[in-house]
């Protein structure tokens, strides 16, 4: 997939994370900021890193403002927040 657009996903809720995805021509750059960053961070972010490869996005900006998502949730609101933003590549025929 190829980011388009700016999307956000989720909100600043406690225990949700809010994601904001943007085009980037250098790869894939995640800013985090969380309460629980010096014990998650690392953790977080390789789940954010390995969402966007899984659905093969090789250059994207993620912000992401987490505060105590659960794995799952980080998931689903890189999930949500890249399908707002890319658009699909077609397939070879």
């Amino acid at each position: 997939m190829q980011i388009k657009g700016v999307a956000v996903a989720g909100t600043l809720e406690s225990s949700d994370i809010m994601v904001t995805v943007s085009p980037d021509t250098t790869g894939i750059n995640i800013v985090l900021t969380s309460s629980v960053e010096k014990y998650y961070g690392d953790s977080i972010r390789e789940t954010i890193e390995q969402v966007l490869r899984v659905m093969g996005v090789d250059s994207a900006g993620v912000k992401a403002s987490d505060h105590g998502a659960l794995d799952c949730t980080i998931r689903a609101r890189v999930t949500t927040a890249v399908r707002r933003a890319a658009v699909e590549e077609e397939a070879a025929k």
